[in-house]
């Protein structure tokens, strides 16, 4: 039975009610390894999940392209920011030519009032423009990510998984031992013959 075990944790969280102490250090935690198979599990706190010495990350081919995926997301959606903000320089360097052409044709006061008005109407355009570009990125985009951007698989260090194993072993040899213990064939009986 314990040779079923695999060496593949993965990582799940619990709710706070449900925290227990870690398996290392003993303080409260959220986070649980649990074998596939469901047949072990203990909870461990966060930050020994990156301690070299107690488990290494498995990166799951899936979990990479999400985690690319989410890169090149958020690398287009910041030069289509980069891009609106050029062209929103680009128009107010012409709106202030066009300003001032106006100002010397027209009353100064007049011509102010509908240079401003046209002008913040072309931002509210344009940013609206923008927000719908990137909400449109994002809907095709990336779904599903994890919770912390963290690896979600690991597999123990061979003293640690030893451990487990051994844990396992003696769980089933006492109870090997509690269900013998059940049994009335297993104390000897008394001797039926007279002695002497």
């Amino acid at each position: 039975m314990t040779s079923l075990l695999q060496n593949v944790w993965h990582l799940r969280r619990v709710a706070e009610a449900s925290t227990d102490p870690c398996h290392i250090c003993y303080k409260p935690t959220t986070s649980v390894l649990i074998t596939p198979d469901q047949k072990d599990h203990f909870y461990v706190c966060p930050g020994h999940l990156k301690d070299r010495g107690f488990c290494t990350p498995i990166v799951d081919e899936a979990e990479a392209a999400a985690k690319k995926k989410k890169e090149d997301l958020d690398r287009e959606i910041e030069l289509i920011k980069a891009e609106y903000a050029e062209k929103l320089k680009k128009r107010k360097k012409s709106k202030d030519s066009k300003k001032k052409e106006k100002s010397t044709e027209k009353d100064k006061g007049k011509g102010k009032e509908d240079s401003k008005d046209d002008e913040d109407d072309d931002e509210a355009k344009a940013e609206k423009e923008k927000n719908d570009k990137i909400k449109a990125i994002t809907d095709n985009g990336l779904t599903a990510t994890s919770d912390d951007g963290g690896p979600r698989i690991f597999t123990l260090q061979k003293a640690f998984y030893q451990g487990r194993l051994d844990r396992i072993r003696n769980a089933e040899i006492a109870k090997r031992n509690r269900e013998r213990l059940q049994k009335p064939s297993f104390f000897p009986s008394v001797p039926s013959d007279n002695p002497g």
